[in-house]
This record gives C-alpha cells, structure tokens and sequence, in this order.
C-alpha cells in the first residue's frame, strides 16, 4: 500500500520529495495509517490536531492518543481547541460545517506560520462515494458527482487511491494503533447513514456497488472535462470582461444558454435558483436586477451588465493647483501648458483640456447627484445629466460607475466622456489645464 499512495502522489503531482506537509491527525485509523505512509515515504511531516470538544472524555483522549502517537514518530505535534458547538449557533451553521470551517482555517494558518505548501488529509474512495450519494440525495449538478479531488487549494488527499477495508488491513498488518470515534457508529448525522444504513442496504441489490460507482465517478468525470472545456470556450465568447457584459442574443445560440450563465455567475457568488430567474429574464424588459452581496447584473436591453457593488467610498476628492497626478479614484496626470500656435490638443475621450483661468480650485472628483446638469461641450443651454445618460444610453451600472470633476459645484469633466462647454479652450484661452487618464 506505500507504494500505491506514493505512486498517486507522483501521479497527482501532491507533493515534492523534500516538501514539508501538515498532516491532519484526528487519532483515528485513517489518518493514523495517513501520518504512518507519509513518514515512511521520507517527508517532512507536522501533525496538526482539532480537538472540537463534541464528545466529552473521548476528544481528550483523542487528543493524548494523537500527541503521543506524533511524539513516538519524532514529529512535531500542535493541537488547537474550538468551542465548536457555541460557533456554530453562532453563526447559523451545523456543527458538521462549523467543524470544518474552523479545521481547515486552522491549517492554512498552520502553512503560513511554519512556510508549509501543504496539509494531508486522510479522505479515501469511501469517502469520495459517500460525497457523491450525499450530493445526489440533496440534489447536484455533474461536478456534485465526480467525487473528492486529490487536491484543491492547498488541501491534499493522498489516500484517495486506497480504499477503508484497505486501510484497516494495512493498519492490522503494521500493528498500528488507533482509536475509534464513536459518533461514526451513530447515525446522527447524513453521512453516517448514508455508510452505516444505505451502503449495506444497496451491497444487498449489488455486492459490487462500490466498485460499480467508483466506475461511474471515473465516467462523470471524463465528461466532466469536456464540459467544462466546452462552457469555458462559450463563456469567452459570451462574457466581455472589459465591459462586464453577457451578450443575450449569442446566449442564446448555445443548446443550454442556463448552464452558461450558471457557470459564468456562480463565481460571483450568484446561485441556482437565482441563474434560473437571470435565465428567464433575457426577454424580459430593461433595468431588471439581480444581486448578491458584492455583485449586481441588469439587465440591459440586449446584454446583461455585470458590476461590482462598491463599498462605502469617500464621498468626494479633491485635486488642488498642486497636484501633479492623484491616484485615487483612478489613476490621473495633470499638467499645464501656455496655449499658442504650435499647441494641438488631442482629440480622445480620456484627455481634457480646460481654460485654467475659468476654473476655481480646488476641484473636486465625486459621483452623480440627482438634479446635476450641464453645458454639453459644443452646446450653449444647461442639460439635465439624467438626460444626458439616458440619450447616449448609460446603463444603470456605468451611471453609478461615472465620476464628475467639479468647480464649485459645477461640472467642469463627465470624466472620460463629455467636457462641459463653459470650461472650454477658446481663442482667448492663455493657459491649459490638460487632465490624461491613465
């Protein structure tokens, strides 16, 4: 069995001959054998111990099984305590996630302090299958059926190549010791039903069961990869992240426009249940929005726009005769220059060029007011700003992205669109202010 989990290690690319891992060792059988293999193998290993106080007496000994257990191997030994069931209620979550959020925070922190790449976990086929039915129980899209990976992040799974009555036999073989955790036995929580209760019942029907749904994980997951080639090529064709937005129209080309949207927005944080109303909403009218904690998408005549929600910003920046640039709201250089005959300005959008003398410092940068108007450049009466954007056909989020350079109140820049005419250069003009985005 050493040579088979070194063999996946190599083959998984885990780890390195000289790496350094964390091993999580919780005392029982499984990450025992996972401590033992790895020692074997010649890395350099810690053990890492969560005592979650959830059984009384048997998490101490649990504890003083896995410190004596690391100091008979010579191998540095750190343990951390959590009042797991008090966090849990805290934060409106089951124990069972609560237990794993605070573990693996645990570890990463443990790779930071000590320069660690990695921490092994002692997850294994039967693991992986019970991660499966368990999804399929609740309900899961292909990837909810590929099983557990060998590695995400920096979460490693060298035992993924072996299975539990594997496990058992080489423990028995090497005369290792363990303890058992009780709650296992108990079928407390889905999982254990799934392994004490189910797994029994469905070996009834096919004795070969786990093998049969080892066989149909490999298989979910060669399709797997050929989905998620196909959605990353459509997504790239969909998605303009210059802009942030979705084009509907090529949407809905695709055989399954939903799953495209499900995998382009579930990364920002947006669900299932929402995509599907994102979904039914392509036909649907202009200005409909959809959020999550940090992202909006709305819809927008012919495309979605998706846009970060900004979090509280300074209301206002100012920008005094000093400044030679500012960095803040965005990246901006400011000069000057004598207007004569030999000065050209440059016609684009991200560069204005002002009469300083018609400018009263300090400017200020801020965002759009309701009631805000100007003298479009080129034009000689006052427009509503509203107006403005909605005749040059602002979306809702490009709006709230749009930043106004002011002179004592008054709008000098729509920054990157439109100067306002009274700020103008005209023959008259003796000095320029130029403004150039960067």
């Amino acid at each position: 069995m050493i040579r088979t989990v070194r063999n996946y290690i190599e083959k998984q690319d885990l780890l390195c001959p000289d790496d350094k891992v964390i091993v999580g060792l919780s005392g029982g059988v499984d990450s025992v054998v996972l401590l033992y293999i790895l020692h074997r193998l010649g890395y350099e290993c810690i053990a890492a111990h969560c005592n979650f106080h959830l059984r009384g007496e048997e998490s101490v000994r649990d504890e003083v099984f896995a410190k004596r257990l690391a100091q008979s191997f010579a191998i540095p030994f750190f343990k951390q305590d959590f009042d797991t069931c008090s966090i849990a209620k805290a934060r409106g979550i089951s124990i069972e996630m609560a237990a794993r959020d605070l573990r693996y925070a645990w570890f990463e922190s443990l790779q930071e302090n000590f320069h660690v790449p990695f921490t092994a976990v002692a997850h294994h086929k039967d693991d992986s299958l019970e991660t499966l039915l368990l999804n399929l129980i609740r309900g899961t899209g292909i990837k909810g059926l590929t099983g557990i990976k060998p590695r995400i992040g920096s979460i490693i799974r060298p035992l993924l190549c072996v299975s539990k009555a594997d496990i058992l036999q080489f423990a028995e073989k090497e005369n290792l010791t363990f303890v058992t955790d009780s709650s296992n036995l108990q079928d407390v929580y889905m999982r254990n039903k799934i392994r004490n209760q189910l797994f029994p019942l469905m070996e009834t029907i096919n004795p070969s069961v786990r093998k049969a749904l080892l066989q149909t994980m490999h298989n979910l997951n060669e399709v797997a990869r050929i989905y998620d080639a196909e959605v990353e090529k459509n997504c790239r064709l969909v998605y303009d992240t210059e802009k942030g937005s979705i084009d509907i129209a090529l949407l809905k080309t695709f055989p399954s426009p939903e799953s495209i949207l499900f995998e382009l927005l579930k990364v920002y944080g947006f669900g299932k249940d929402v995509v599907r109303e994102i979904y039914l909403a392509m036909d649907g009218l202009s200005g409909k929005e959809f959020y999550t904690d940090n992202y909006c998408l709305t819809k927008n005549r012919t495309e979605f726009l998706l846009s970060p929600i900004e979090s509280e910003e300074k209301e206002a920046y100012p920008i005094s005769v000093e400044d030679a640039a500012i960095e803040y709201p965005f990246r901006m250089e400011i000069t000057y220059a004598d207007k004569d005959e030999n000065f050209r300005m440059e016609k684009c959008k991200h560069i204005a060029y002002l009469d300083f003398d018609k400018i009263q410092f300090p400017l200020t940068l801020r965002k759009w007011q309701i009631g805000d108007k100007f003298v479009p450049f080129g034009m000689t009466g006052f427009q509503k700003l509203s107006d403005y954007f909605n005749n040059n056909k602002f979306s809702k989020p490009e709006k709230e992205k749009t930043w106004l350079l002011t002179s004592e109140n008054n709008i000098v820049w729509i920054v990157n669109h439109r100067i306002d005419n009274r700020f103008k250069c005209t023959e008259s003009t003796k000095k320029i202010m130029i403004l150039k985005l960067l």
